[in-house]
């Protein structure tokens, strides 16, 4: 049964193989364990026993927050856990009294605009050539709520 938690250290390397697995250019281990003691960041992961089957994370600052990554293990799609993270991540920002949360999200990446859209994001802005390994540009997507 998958249950989400806060990120902590024994999470952390499957974090970051998730990273690769997931993305062309993905953080570092050293990058991931750092969030551990950011005052900014809030982590979760989704886990099944001791698998972490996915990951979400942000940064905040006054009351506004940046996701800053979110991956879901291939073994472990299409099972809402996606969803699930997200829902959770903005949960636990309401209660740190962050009022809203954004994101950019690659232009062909159809399943995850897909699933911000039904959370409720829009699209704010467009970051030209944004990433790297391909070159592509990001969609700005952004929710905000009530405290």
């Amino acid at each position: 049964m998958i249950e989400i938690k806060t990120m902590e250290a024994q999470h952390v390397p499957q974090v970051a193989e998730l990273e690769k697995i997931c993305f062309s250019d993905p953080w570092s281990e050293n990058s991931v364990r750092s969030e551990l003691d950011n005052p900014l960041s809030y982590w979760l992961v989704a886990v099944d026993g001791d698998t972490v089957a996915g990951y979400i994370g942000s940064q905040s600052v006054l009351g506004e927050a940046d996701m800053m990554n979110v991956a879901v293990s291939p073994a472990y799609r299409r099972q809402g856990i996606g969803e699930c993270l997200v829902n959770a991540l903005v949960q636990g920002l309401k209660q740190r009294e962050v009022r809203c949360l954004s994101l950019e999200v690659r232009v062909s990446n159809a399943p995850a605009i897909a699933l911000y859209e039904k959370q409720g994001f829009v699209q704010v802005g467009r970051r030209p050539r944004y990433y790297h390994n391909p070159k592509e540009d990001a969609l700005i997507l952004r929710k905000e709520w009530e405290i």
